[in-house]
């Protein structure tokens, strides 16, 4: 009775739920130590990024809780992390925008290193998430938030060597716009995916 495929349902909801506790788990854990390292570094780029980290925490929560449920709410959720991904990304640019205002002096050791280890742990997330990428709207949202992390990532790393060589804040600066505008594409890219599901 092992080839009937009935017991498939429940084997790939399992996995579903073990990766999504393990992504939640991880982004929880690097949305705090970047942001306490975004605070201390005074980095738009690192608080930014850590923001990114939160979010797609709340990602994988909605996700958690959507598996096994309808496909109206699967949408639903998809559109509430599209929603929570819009307001931070529109928050990442305030937050530059006062730093521009008012200054900053962003410390390019805690930059780099802790892009590093955030880098580390989202590749290691996307790798676990790659089957899903293709799979339901809402664990295709998951994908992207990992996805545009890697991006996010490796900028902050640049704009950490640029502060480093050239001895002034601007990369910092840039770099947390870019991901802040970039967060937004995603979350854009998400709601569309979600309407497009309401659609058919």
């Amino acid at each position: 009775m092992t080839d009937c495929g009935c017991e498939a349902p429940e084997v790939k909801t399992a996995e579903e739920r073990r990766v999504l506790r393990i992504a939640l788990v991880l982004n929880a854990a690097m949305a705090v130590v970047g942001g306490l390292a975004g605070w201390i570094a005074q980095s738009t780029g690192l608080l930014a990024d850590a923001l990114d980290m939160l979010s797609d925490a709340t990602a994988y929560a909605i996700a958690l809780i959507a598996i096994g449920r309808s496909a109206l709410f699967k949408v639903r959720a998809a559109k509430l992390s599209g929603s929570i991904l819009l307001v931070l990304g529109v928050g990442v640019l305030v937050e530059v925008g006062r730093r521009l205002i008012y200054g900053a002096e962003p410390l390019s050791e805690w930059m780099i290193g802790t892009a590093l280890l955030s880098l580390v742990v989202n590749l290691t997330v996307l790798r676990l998430l790659a089957p899903m990428k293709s799979g339901e709207v809402h664990l295709r949202a998951t994908w992207l938030f990992t996805r545009a992390d890697v991006v996010a990532n490796l900028g902050v790393i640049l704009a950490g060597l640029l502060v480093l060589w050239l001895g002034v804040p601007y990369p910092d600066f840039v770099i947390g716009a870019l991901i802040g505008l970039y967060v937004i594409k995603e979350a854009i890219e998400i709601l569309r995916d979600a309407r497009s599901e309401t659609n058919e």
